[in-house]
């Protein structure tokens, strides 16, 4: 017999996993922690070593993941929406190593510059990557296919990597870049929070008002134009979402491929088409599961850290290379 779940029902659920997830990142680690240490530094003011260490070492990291997690899961799914490209994400189409670039430069350039301008540069980045790729996709008359903008991504990719290598060698800040951009939350704080988190909670509402307009659009642009959708105007709006949450989400843990690529496959296997749906799952999903992988990355070599960026890595390359054989129809 089968069982229809509701979307609110699944929603729940999903919420339920990413609360447990948060509990389990909050309590895992070198120094161990129970249940009632965090609910004693969360609720109360009681002070002391381990009430330090959740409030100013895992809670920030954590939110961190969360938001991070979120955001680049509903940047992908715009992405994969907007363009009607399964394998569109945000680190693989050229938005991260733009945005990577940008932060060597602006360090090499500016190196007295706050978080805020750090975080701007960022943004400007991710927009030149983007152009660049989807420029180069539409030199020729059908450009936009999966595979053409995938190859664009990977070649724009590679040179906004080597330009950021380049400025990081010739201004001797190589491993300051590298420090930055190693994909990771370490040494998250709240004032790095403050500034990056209202710009991915923008984004992310921005998304979710125009997930109706995203559902037309990613299915027929003809239809979406004959029921009177301002096509332009959305698409530029949607590529400034993509912007926003891209952009804060390398300015505050550096690149991370793979997160936009895999987590709208797997939602859109949970809920089906409708971006209504699937924005709003997508980051709870994405938000769980880079708790997930920076959890895993602190405790599977304790008190080592593993680059949280090795774990996404390890688990996402398989899922890109089983959607590119099945031709993006593996999780659909």
């Amino acid at each position: 017999m089968n069982i229809h779940f509701s979307f609110p029902q699944k929603l729940i659920a999903g919420s339920l996993v990413f609360l447990g997830m948060f509990a389990a990142a909050m309590t895992l680690g070198a120094a161990d922690m129970t249940v009632k240490d965090v609910w004693l530094a969360l609720a109360t003011s009681a002070s002391g070593d381990k009430m330090s260490i959740i409030r100013e070492i895992r809670l920030p990291r954590g939110i961190a993941a969360i938001f991070v997690g979120a955001a680049l899961a509903v940047s992908g799914a715009v992405m994969q929406g907007m363009t009607r490209n399964p394998l569109a994400d945000p680190g693989l189409l050229g938005l991260t190593a733009g945005a990577n670039a940008a932060l060597a430069i602006s360090i090499a350039l500016l190196p007295s510059a706050n978080y805020f301008v750090t975080t701007v540069a960022c943004f400007i980045g991710a927009a030149l990557g983007a152009l660049l790729v989807f420029g180069i996709s539409a030199i020729k008359k059908g450009g936009f296919s999966p595979l053409r903008i995938v190859l664009a991504g990977s070649a724009i990719s590679a040179f906004l990597y080597a330009v950021a290598e380049g400025v990081g060698l010739y201004f001797k800040i190589s491993k300051d870049v590298s420090m930055w951009t190693a994909g990771g939350m370490i040494g998250t704080t709240w004032g790095q929070l403050k500034i990056i988190v209202p710009f991915i909670l923008i984004g992310i509402l921005v998304s979710l008002l125009l997930s109706r307009q995203l559902t037309i659009l990613s299915l027929n642009e003809e239809v979406a134009v004959g029921l009177g959708q301002r096509i332009p105007q959305i698409k530029g709006i949607l590529f400034i979402v993509i912007i926003m949450l891209a952009g804060a989400s390398v300015a505050l843990v550096g690149n991370m491929a793979f997160v936009g690529l895999m987590i709208p496959h797997i939602v859109r296997m949970m809920v089906g088409t409708d971006y209504r749906y699937i924005l709003p799952m997508s980051a709870i999903i994405g938000a769980t599961f880079m708790l997930f992988a920076d959890t895993v990355g602190r405790t599977i070599h304790s008190p080592y850290e593993t680059p949280v960026v090795a774990i996404v890595a390890i688990l996402g390359l398989p899922f890109f290379l089983i959607i590119v054989r099945k031709g993006g129809r593996a999780f659909t």
